[in-house]
């Protein structure tokens, strides 16, 4: 149960962090061989989707785990293909630092994206998909996300369509995520034999016993045979990875 959760976790990273946006599309970088950036990084295509994502993450006014980890992904993955990856990455950085400040400047930007890109619709999607990433990251879209995004949507001149679709998309993956963690919590409730109702010190004893009962030691030396000691071993995995399970959701 644990493994699914972990591999959850993980699909939700690679999803968002992999999902056809890659540093080789921003203009002017070469994946072939490492260039030397020398210039005003805020005028270049990297460094106004850094800003935007600023704009982003501003909206609902905090940064969680999972945003801060595509954003450290992100000044990574584009300055790595630079010969002065350090200088590059610093420098989105501060662009990122610079541009939480205020929303003022949002369309300035959005519109300075769209001249780069003015006959490359597709990436413009791409952008709009990945700074949605972003802003459903935490689970939650909330109408000062909703506002942002659909400003910078119009101004990048994504279609409205395309637009919405996109957000239908992440609502639902991330409600099917929700539903599978709820999914597993009821089966670590009925692999223990409690209630979600039950105190933290009754779900604990019971765990204790169940933990008596399928220890491999405890019934090895009960004289078991080798099936019946495999299936203990798996039935305390189970226990384990269930118990785990609701300590999280009770925060012991």
């Amino acid at each position: 149960m644990t493994q699914i959760l972990l591999i959850l976790f993980v699909g939700v990273i690679f999803y968002l962090i992999n999902k056809d946006y890659k540093a080789e599309d921003f203009q002017n970088i070469n994946i072939n061989q490492k260039q030397t950036f020398e210039g005003d990084l805020a005028e270049h295509e990297a460094g106004l989707l850094v800003a935007l994502m600023a704009k982003v993450a501003k909206a609902d006014g905090h940064v969680c785990e999972l945003e801060a980890e595509l954003l450290s992904h992100t000044f990574t993955d584009i300055s790595s293909h630079f010969e002065n990856s350090q200088t590059i990455r610093e420098q989105l950085k501060q662009i990122y630092k610079k541009e939480l400040q205020t929303f003022d400047n949002t369309i300035i930007i959005s519109q300075k994206y769209l001249k780069l890109t003015k006959f490359d619709y597709t990436k413009r999607l791409k952008v709009m998909e990945y700074l949605l990433n972003l802003a459903f990251i935490d689970h939650q879209f909330t109408d000062t996300e909703y506002m942002i995004t659909e400003d910078i949507a119009n101004a990048l001149e994504i279609k409205p369509n395309d637009f919405k679709n996109l957000i239908e998309q992440f609502r639902s993956f991330y409600t099917n995520i929700q539903n599978n963690k709820a999914n597993d919590l009821d089966e670590a409730y009925k692999i223990l034999g409690v209630s979600k109702d039950d105190d933290f010190a009754t779900i604990k004893k019971q765990y204790r016993k169940l933990v008596k009962q399928n220890h491999p030691d405890i019934v090895t030396g009960q004289g078991a045979s080798q099936s019946i000691i495999e299936e203990a071993t798996a039935k305390l995995q189970q226990i384990n990875e269930a118990y785990e399970l609701i300590k999280k959701e009770k925060n012991y």
